[in-house]
């Protein structure tokens, strides 16, 4: 029988009430894992309630002592490690080392909230008139919700579940239905704690679920991380009933590279950044600016390094890359291929129909370079979301500016370089919200916040670092005169 995935709501592992479920499927191997509840309505409003009972026991809760459960959460975790390593790559199709990677950046949330009893500080003035003190106090807020995506189902929940706790709020997780497992898994830890029943809520579902996350009352703010066409429905969404809202959209990542650039170090880096977890994430490089007499070095090294990918099983400790999410995802990804060829792009290397030995129905594309590639083409302008790179050839460092900063995505961009004098510009100039220099992956560490700008990012809070305890908690001003 295959495992149907419950709720976990109040502090008990609860049935949905859900008529239909999704398949969960391991991408490699085409495995039944488990079968997802599409969650209506009603589960979600459970599990709103039960978050709003929990909050006024939480919410008065030392700070400090929230605090405290975050450092058990973390050992939890660690000793968990590598059992959790092993589910992100089942569901997700990740190599060990990627999901390695993930579970990692994702414990490092948990580190960043056991901060939050020195960063969720207020401010004072004494004496802002005669005899009156202003105070300006942070506050919890409530009950907060994210919805997540599939690409890294146990970071994610991480970047906003911990600190939105450590503030003193109430959560709820409504994860990617391709993707419940890791969130099963962490949840069972969660469980573990002995958190009030409450303090943090699992919904399982699709799309029903979504919209009743965004449109309840009870719930105060969302975060959420997508692609762009549903980060928008989020945006607006939330906004229209008065939530706080963050919505972490697509991207269509520019690397810059000059002539000047140390070409084996800056390739190295490139491979990681286009072709780490088969292209599947929002920091992905995905278009390569040649900058003058870098290309043809540049060419040469990136189909050298980037054919000699091992593609396989994520389970394998020698896979460099694992698969693509779905049938669904590989048929999408392999047709904006076929259209950049249309369009007049050259396949330096083709990963269409690739096969893996032994996962003959597995959900592979291998490593694919695209040359020729104009910013009017469409695998120029659109998220492809897999292994796809392509490559533009400019004259100058402000063409290469200008292309990418043409585009309506914003969310990084890199330069690689050995002068100081163009990296300074490109910073200063590129409207990205993650800037890596001589760094393929912009990918700002918890105590920073994830930036994105222009169509990558709708809200005005982005996750992470401050900007989460900005999100997770309000101001409230207090004027006092003693008389």
């Amino acid at each position: 029988m295959v495992k149907k995935l419950r709720n976990y709501i109040g502090g008990s592992w609860v049935d949905s009430t859900a008529t239909n479920f999704t398949p969960v499927v391991n991408p490699a191997t085409c495995e039944l894992l488990a079968e997802c509840p599409d969650s209506p309505r009603a589960d979600v409003d459970k599990a709103v309630k039960a978050a709003q009972e929990a909050y006024e026991e939480w919410r008065r809760t030392p700070v400090l002592s929230r605090a405290q459960y975050m450092y058990r959460f973390k050992n939890l975790l660690e000793e968990r490690f590598e059992d959790l390593v092993e589910v992100v790559v089942k569901e997700n199709g990740k190599t060990r080392d990627e999901a390695r990677g993930e579970v990692r950046r994702g414990i490092e949330s948990v580190d960043y909230a056991v901060s939050v009893p020195t960063v969720m500080r207020g401010y004072k003035v004494e004496d802002i008139s005669s005899g009156i003190d202003e105070t300006a106090e942070r506050q919890p807020m409530g009950v907060f919700a994210a919805i997540t995506p599939f690409n890294f189902p146990m970071m994610v929940p991480l970047w906003f579940l911990p600190t939105a706790i450590t503030c003193g709020n109430t959560y709820i997780v409504k994860p990617s239905p391709q993707t419940p497992l890791s969130m099963e898994l962490v949840y069972e830890l969660l469980d573990e704690l002995d958190l009030p029943e409450g303090v943090v809520n699992l919904v399982l579902g699709g799309k029903e679920a979504s919209l009743a996350v965004m449109e309840h009352p009870g719930i105060v703010g969302v975060s959420f991380v997508g692609s762009t066409p549903v980060a928008k429905i989020v945006y607006e969404t939330c906004a229209k009933h008065g939530k706080r809202v963050q919505a972490q959209g697509g991207a269509k990542n520019y690397i810059a590279v000059m002539p000047d650039a140390n070409m084996e170090a800056s390739v190295a880096n490139i491979m990681g950044s286009a072709y780490g977890c088969a292209g599947q994430r929002c920091l992905a490089g995905s278009v390569v600016v040649a900058v003058g007499d870098a290309y043809e070095p540049l060419k040469n090294e990136l189909v050298k390094r980037a054919s000699g990918l091992r593609v396989g099983y994520g389970l394998s400790e020698t896979t460099q890359m694992g698969t693509v999410i779905s049938a669904s995802a590989k048929e999408r990804i392999e047709s904006m291929i076929q259209m950049g060829v249309e369009e007049g792009a050259q396949p330096l290397l083709d990963g269409r129909g690739v096969k893996v030995e032994g996962f003959e129905n597995g959900t592979f594309v291998g490593p694919t370079i695209l040359d020729g590639v104009t910013p009017e083409m469409k695998v120029a302008r659109e998220e492809i979301f897999g292994p796809v790179l392509s490559i533009m050839h400019v004259p100058d460092f402000d063409t290469a500016v200008e292309v990418i900063n043409k585009s309506r995505y914003g969310n990084a961009a890199s330069l690689f370089t050995s002068t100081g004098k163009y990296a300074r510009e490109f910073k200063y100039r590129v409207n990205a919200g993650n800037i890596g220099i001589n760094v393929g992956v912009a990918a700002a560490t918890a105590s920073f916040p994830f930036g994105g700008q222009k169509e990558s990012f709708f809200g005005d809070l982005h996750g992470q670092g401050p900007d989460a305890i900005e999100f997770f908690t309000d101001r409230k001003i207090l004027i006092e005169r003693w008389l």
